[in-house]
């Protein structure tokens, strides 16, 4: 985008700075992102809503005010340059509201730019995976006590299983029977553990486990480090709605634990990784096992295994539906998707002996 144009957008904002300079930002896949530089050492991030993909982006920016606000305040004891560093910090308009909507139509906000802080794009020791899980975890505790109902819904039936399940039921009725053949093995992998996939909804569906604030996009790229590698802040909080704890703690463990990439095709390469689930899950736990209930502690393994088995199914579904939704570089590239998430939910069931541990 022009520079002009970012610096008149930058400028609908109350954040009493003189523009420098613009660097777009390219770590996101939906939104667009620009870095802020001005003449003294504050920075900011400029962010535009992509409303192609979010519906209500007032209801979203709202959403994660109220959450970064309900943070800062559980954060009292810090000084104001801390507190920056600790909890994301959001620019109201020169109108008082969270965002500007430019001549095209787009939504923009913009926060602070957390200065010095790194993040992680793949897990490489357990030292981030055991800091990502305290991040994580203490994002979910301070946000315990937070009333879901003054949250929106930003992406409707997200992680629902029914939801999802019944996607795919539609994509097997009308997918060519050439894609159906391919694709038997997969197929018939959902429909045995369709019943154990549903443990999770049928417990949230009777409130057995109750809504809670939950980030919903718990990769460790969106944890912020220091240079030592202590967790600092929790970022991309646009997907912050009501949800179970264990949609956030089994998405980090889904991507932190997978030794290969998503779409590695050599499933020989693709394993689960205990070292790294251990070591998240004692920092996920040092930080909310006070606010966990028994019933939410003894899922939280199948909620690991629940989250995998979904981003198989949206995968496979995808595929079914001759590849509608996700970017594919080659024919099959969702079906190795979905492979690839099912061998590792086998090297899961392997290592993890789940129907034990929900004994």
């Amino acid at each position: 985008m022009n520079k002009n144009k970012i610096e008149n957008i930058f400028n609908q904002f109350e954040h009493l700075s003189n523009y420098r300079s613009s660097k777009e930002l390219v770590s996101g896949h939906i939104n667009d992102s620009y870095l802020i530089t001005t003449h003294t050492d504050k920075a900011f991030v400029l962010q535009r809503i992509n409303h192609e993909v979010f519906k209500d982006v007032p209801g979203l920016i709202s959403n994660k005010v109220a959450i970064s606000n309900h943070l800062k305040s559980k954060f009292q004891n810090l000084n104001k340059s801390d507190l920056h560093r600790r909890v994301l910090t959001f620019i109201p308009t020169s109108s008082g509201v969270s965002y500007y909507i430019d001549e095209k139509g787009n939504y923009w906000n913009l926060s602070i730019f957390i200065a010095n802080s790194f993040t992680h794009n793949v897990v490489e020791s357990e030292v981030v995976a055991y800091e990502g899980g305290k991040l994580f975890g203490e994002f979910l505790n301070l946000t315990g006590d937070f009333d879901t109902q003054q949250l929106i819904e930003v992406i409707p039936n997200f992680h629902d299983m029914s939801f999802r399940y019944k996607q795919f039921k539609e994509a097997l009725n009308l997918a060519t029977n050439e894609r159906k053949a391919i694709a038997e093995d997969c197929i018939n992998k959902v429909e045995m553990m369709k019943d154990e996939m549903h443990i999770l909804q049928n417990l949230k569906t009777s409130g057995a486990i109750r809504l809670r604030v939950t980030h919903n996009d718990t990769k460790i790229s969106n944890a912020l480090f220091d240079k030592e590698n202590k967790g600092l802040c929790v970022i991309d909080t646009d997907t912050v709605m009501p949800g179970i704890i264990h949609y956030d703690f089994g998405d980090a463990i889904r991507t932190i634990c997978n030794t290969a990439a998503e779409d590695e095709k050599d499933l020989n390469l693709v394993s689960f990784n205990k070292t790294y689930y251990e070591a998240y899950k004692k920092g996920f736990l040092e930080t909310i096992n006070n606010a966990l209930t028994p019933t939410e502690s003894k899922y939280l393994p199948l909620g690991a295994k629940t989250m995998i088995f979904i981003m198989a199914l949206r995968f496979l579904t995808d595929y079914l539906n001759n590849d509608i939704y996700y970017k594919t570089k080659y024919p099959n590239h969702n079906l190795d998707r979905a492979k690839n998430q099912f061998k590792l939910i086998e090297s899961f069931d392997e290592q993890m002996h789940l129907e034990l541990c929900l004994q």
